[in-house]
């Protein structure tokens, strides 16, 4: 009888193999050779991050192995490379590596994200029924809109540059184009470009084009954007709007004490929203600052530069046919800005910054003449240098899809707070002189925060992934971290904390945990508003069921407990949670109880086999869950307890 394979360690083997932990990772058994469902995860993570696919390994993390392995890497190689059955190969030979366990053979192929003019990778001969991607509930088919967004995204000619039938210079708020002028002028005193009529300063600004091949001539969506009226950018972009909103108040019944949104009382073009937001974001900044004639860089400091670039940043990245239009916050402590749209490039990429890539570059050209963007990639670089002079902690990104949104948040607390040393010398005592320097910034964003993860700590340091990856995993085996999830959605809390509870109130929950409306309002509430349940929720739980829950029949638990929908109520009415919030609600609900796959995904609202892969089998992995027939891991009734019961 063969020994039975204790559930795998993903983060142990992605170190073994010098990869990174960023990478998403999927299960997949290998016993009938390759899997069908290998292609459609193949297609998905090359679309959204890239991942790890291991082979040989079940649902639950058990070893089953992989049987002549040269045979499956020769099928997995033609299947790969024929472009009837997969439309492009992003890998090479170094991204499929043999892993010996005592149980077996896995087979490990890392597949990267592709490139913005590689996507959509996709199955078949049409991209609009073979395209797939991935969030947190595993793959998923795309819709023929994503399919158009992708496919508009590698194109050659920016989004902006297409020109709009039947729209005129009658679709132009004149005013806006006469302001344009005089700062344009105040800029650039000497620009050639200043002795061109309206028509022609739009010509050489990218808001009016001629097609020479089609002799089609009109306004481009970046003139209408820049400088339309707002009936005619309401006519040709339904979806477009913009929101600015400050949030004073400590009173959580005031939603926000400014406001400027798309309401008729103002014209609200792209020109006219950056005039009037750009002063809102600095005028409270408490350092030496004057203001110039033409809004822009006299006398102007790194982080007033900073914040500009931030606001420029998203008007000119989004995607004006995305959901949620662009939405821009201030709060006491910190600044964000929220567009439609994915990243054109990489995270690494954007890291290091010195990579230009557009999503409207007309647009770009039009704030670049008057001061208000860069060229050449620099603009990510001026935020951090911005940040940075003020020893604040650096700026986060989160990138979500469906739908497709980017955010950045700029908080203006301090790198490594007093106060935070001070609590962690409490919590470790003598200990905590011996941590190394980076190893104290992760503590610290931690308790900052609320949580550490991977990327976060490389857009702090701007180390290796796969060194943070050691870093953390050693802090993980110094007991001074706990880690929660796997891959790219693992997340680092100091012990005894709970999601959400970062002390500088700047949650990393990513921007792909949040509901996007249809009314704009609820378009982005903020990311102090998540878990805000958390503590009730944990409190409320230690009162139900007193005896013995342990052993109770699931089904009678669900039909006589309403605190177990009340506690299971967020994901009911998300599908989109984030990881974190999804295991703190599962643990929840197996608190001091048995609890199956399937009642658990009839109350979750969830599909079984996604839940399992992608929460279950890892919280059983990591320790937080246990199984109540660990000898019979795939029983059909098999069930799922925290292993304590309810004091």
């Amino acid at each position: 009888m063969s020994r039975k394979s204790p559930a795998v360690n993903p983060t142990d083997i992605l170190t073994r193999l010098d990869w990174a932990e960023n990478d998403d990772l999927e299960f997949k058994s290998a016993k009938g050779g390759l899997p069908l469902s290998l292609w459609e995860t193949y297609s998905a993570m090359a679309n959204t991050y890239g991942g790890v696919i291991l082979l040989g390994v079940e649902d639950d993390g058990q070893v089953s192995g992989v049987r002549e392995p040269a045979t499956l890497r020769k099928n997995f190689w033609n299947t790969i490379n024929n472009r009837g059955k997969v439309n492009l190969n992003l890998l090479n030979d170094t991204d499929v590596a043999e892993i010996k366990t005592p149980y077996g053979l896995i087979l490990a192929i890392r597949i990267p994200q592709a490139a913005r003019r590689q996507r959509p990778v996709f199955l078949g001969q049409n991209p609009l029924t073979g395209t797939y991607r991935r969030n947190f509930d595993g793959d998923y088919r795309c819709t023929e809109q994503e399919v158009s967004r992708m496919l508009s995204d590698r194109d050659e000619q920016p989004a902006d540059s297409r020109i709009l039938e039947n729209f005129t210079l009658d679709d132009i708020d004149r005013p806006s184009l006469q302001q344009y002028r005089q700062r344009f002028a105040s800029h650039k005193p000497s620009h050639p470009w200043m002795s061109e009529d309206d028509k022609g300063l739009l010509a050489k600004l990218g808001g009016w084009r001629r097609d020479r091949r089609s002799g089609l001539e009109g306004l481009t969506v970046a003139g209408l954007l820049m400088f339309g009226t707002d009936e005619a950018i309401r006519e040709a972009l339904p979806r477009f709007h913009l929101d600015y909103r400050e949030k004073y108040a400590i009173d959580p019944e005031v939603r926000w004490t400014d406001r400027l949104t798309v309401d008729g009382t103002w014209t609200a073009n792209l020109f006219q929203f950056y005039l009037k937001v750009i002063q809102r974001l600095t005028q409270d900044l408490k350092l030496p600052f004057q203001l110039g004639g033409d809004l822009f860089r006299r006398g102007e400091t790194i982080v007033h530069e900073a914040i500009r670039e931030a606001l420029v940043n998203a008007l000119i990245h989004a995607d004006y046919q995305g959901v949620g239009g662009v939405v821009v916050e201030k709060f006491k402590n910190r600044f964000e800005f929220s567009n439609p749209g994915t990243l054109l490039v990489s995270f690494d990429q954007l890291m290091r910054g010195n990579v230009s890539e557009c999503r409207n570059k007309s647009l770009q050209t039009i704030f670049m003449m008057i001061g208000g963007a860069e060229k050449a990639g620099s603009g990510i670089d001026k935020i951090r240098q911005g940040w940075e002079s003020q020893h604040w902690r650096l700026p986060i990104v989160r990138e979500q899809v469906q739908p497709d949104r980017v955010l950045w948040v700029l908080p203006m607390i301090s790198l490594i707070p007093e106060e935070s040393l001070a609590r962690l010398k409490e919590i470790f005592g003598t200990r905590f002189g011996r941590f190394m320097k980076l190893e104290v910034q992760a503590l610290v964003t931690a308790d900052i925060e609320g949580a550490v993860d991977n990327a976060r700590l490389r857009q702090i340091t701007g180390s290796h992934a796969s060194d943070m990856t050691r870093l953390l995993q050693g802090l993980v085996a110094k007991r001074a971290l706990h880690q929660e999830g796997q891959g790219r959605w693992s997340r680092y809390r100091l012990p005894g904390s709970l999601p959400g509870s970062g002390r500088g109130h700047v949650s990393l929950v990513p921007l792909m945990g949040h509901s996007v409306h249809k009314e704009a309002d609820s378009v982005h509430n903020g990311i102090d508003s998540v878990h805000k349940e958390a503590d009730s929720v944990h409190k409320s739980i230690d009162s139900v069921h007193k005896d013995s829950g342990i052993e109770r029949s699931v089904g009678h638990f669900w039909s006589n407990d309403p605190e177990a929908e009340r506690i299971a109520g967020p994901a009911r009415h998300s599908q989109r949670l984030p990881p974190d919030e999804m295991e703190r609600i599962i643990l929840d609900l197996c608190l001091g109880r048995w609890v199956t796959r399937r009642d658990l995904a009839a109350l979750l609202r969830r599909n079984p086999d996604n839940l399992r892969s992608r929460f279950l089998t890892p919280m059983v992995a990591h320790g937080l869950l246990q199984l109540r027939y660990p000898d019979k891991p795939n029983r059909a009734d098999q069930a799922y307890s925290t292993g304590r019961t309810v004091e």
